[in-house]
């Protein structure tokens, strides 16, 4: 017999899978600690004019999609109107069999929309005009959208340099879901393009009030403006980067390489390691000090389409994973912390597959007992938060360290729509302690199994982070 698409059982392959996940894991609330939501529309409470706005609108996994479908550029990011742009995304869907953006798109339309039909091309029309009029609805407002799918916490992902304007006005309301800003200070090591770092230290410099003329300037005006995040309830810091950066340095090399850099002249590629691992080393002590979580997310090869960089500029669709190396130098970045008792608790994220085992196995050199799960490898992201990454990150996190004090998924999205990913990971997680059940590889106690299934979802983060369940109180 065959078995419906996407029903109330989806992904759940036996009995103790379906106890575990609509007992235990459905009705934990979201901590979605890592993700690319804009704050203002969170804090104006905007409601989208139609499904195109708030679903293609950024989405460069769909652009993607559509490209590779044959869809021509004007219908991704170009002129098209929005109705015309659905229609292509629909079209295309049918051919995304899959890819996690099937089971994406239709768990959303499901979940907000209550629409149970497959999309394509035929029925773009009538399942546009209906999401559409339900979204002209004060229930879908992006509050109330965060609201329905039982979101406690989320981190938005924030320069230095930003105002953090819209965080301070929600706290102020007291809106009851707690939007935290994420300390995300890549412009500040990014000194191959010695123009655009100049830029960026002016900007430094007009935010935290400190005149920039050295070193000693730069990092005093970055903790300031770390201090002002910490009041405004931060506790996580996060890096976009290849690779951790370990390079040898001195103090008087730095310094010398920073006024080098204000100077206008160009760095060598040794003198650009140099500086970002000693950046890496000032930033996780500033870290340490305040009690947060540093991030690391590793490993993608971004901007390989020049052409349509200069064209669309970044984060259009045009990155892929990378094959880097990844073990010596974190080792030597995260034992210089250790061996000076300042290592923060801290997460890594991989994007390459190959590197899992590596990353599961890295951060067990590091677990000192200060804190269960201390140094943490983080839920499959990008290209891998779909099933197969999902499992392949959760076996390898449990033959080589302890699954059971992960502080599991997060959505790393910039749309208000794909809160789902938390149910795609919960069903998947439940799906494979159900099946060790069932085969008798661990005990039928679904007591403590289902505890454990509820920490990964919901309770280790917010013990690891320490967030409250309250509004924030501002500090400043």
């Amino acid at each position: 017999m065959k078995k419906p698409f996407l029903n109330e059982d989806f992904l759940l392959q036996t009995e103790s899978a379906r106890q575990l996940y609509h007992e235990f894991a459905k009705p934990m609330p979201i901590i979605d600690y890592h993700c690319h939501l804009p704050p203002d529309q969170i804090a104006e409470n905007r409601q989208f004019e139609n499904i195109t706005q708030i679903w293609l609108y950024g989405d460069h996994y769909k652009w993607r999609a559509m490209r590779t479908n044959g869809v021509n550029e004007r219908f991704c990011t170009g002129e098209a109107d929005d109705f015309s742009k659905f229609q292509k995304w629909a079209e295309t869907v049918p051919y995304t069999l899959r890819n996690p953006l099937y089971h994406w798109t239709h768990l959303e339309l499901q979940r907000y929309f209550g629409i149970k039909e497959t999309l394509n091309g035929n029925n773009a029309r009538q399942i546009y005009d209906a999401c559409t009029e339900q979204l002209q609805s004060p229930d879908f407002s992006v509050r109330n959208l965060m609201r329905r799918m039982n979101v406690e916490t989320v981190c938005t992902t924030d320069d230095p340099v930003d105002s953090l304007v819209h965080h301070k006005k929600l706290a102020e309301e007291g809106f009851e879901i707690g939007v935290l800003p994420t300390f995300r200070p890549d412009k500040a090591m990014a000194v191959e393009d010695v123009v655009a770092f100049n830029h960026y230290v002016n900007r430094l410099e007009a935010a935290s009030n400190v005149s920039i003329s050295n070193l000693a300037d730069f990092l005093k005006a970055l903790r300031q403006r770390h201090d002002f995040f910490a009041a405004m309830g931060c506790k996580l810091s996060d890096h976009g980067l290849e690779q951790i950066y370990a390079e040898d340095y001195t103090e008087e090399e730095v310094q010398d390489i920073f006024h080098q850099l204000r100077s206008g002249h160009s760095l060598s590629i040794t003198e650009i390691l140099q500086f970002k691992s000693a950046m890496l080393v000032y930033l996780a002590e500033m870290d340490w000090e305040k009690g947060w979580t540093q991030q690391f997310h590793l490993g993608a090869l971004r901007n390989n389409n020049s052409r349509m960089l200069r064209v669309l500029g970044p984060d259009t669709g045009w990155d892929s994973i990378g094959d880097f190396s990844q073990a010596r130098a974190m080792a030597r970045f995260l034992d210089r912390l250790d061996t000076n008792d300042k290592l923060a608790k801290t997460i890594i994220y991989n994007l390459n597959p190959a590197d899992n085992e590596l990353i599961a196995t890295m951060i067990g050199n590091f677990n000192d007992g200060s804190v269960a799960g201390k140094i943490q490898f983080g839920s499959g992201w990008w290209f891998l938060d779909q099933k197969e990454g999902m499992e392949r990150q959760i076996n390898a996190l449990s033959t080589m360290g302890l699954l059971s004090r992960f502080v599991g998924m997060l959505t790393d999205s910039r749309s208000f729509l794909s809160y789902p990913r938390h149910e795609y990971f919960r069903r998947i997680l439940c799906n494979m302690l159900g099946n060790d059940i069932e085969n008798g590889e661990l005990p039928d106690d679904m007591d403590w199994t289902g505890q454990v299934v509820q920490n990964i979802c919901y309770g280790n983060a917010k013990t690891y982070f320490g967030f409250s369940s309250k509004p924030m109180s501002l500090a400043v």
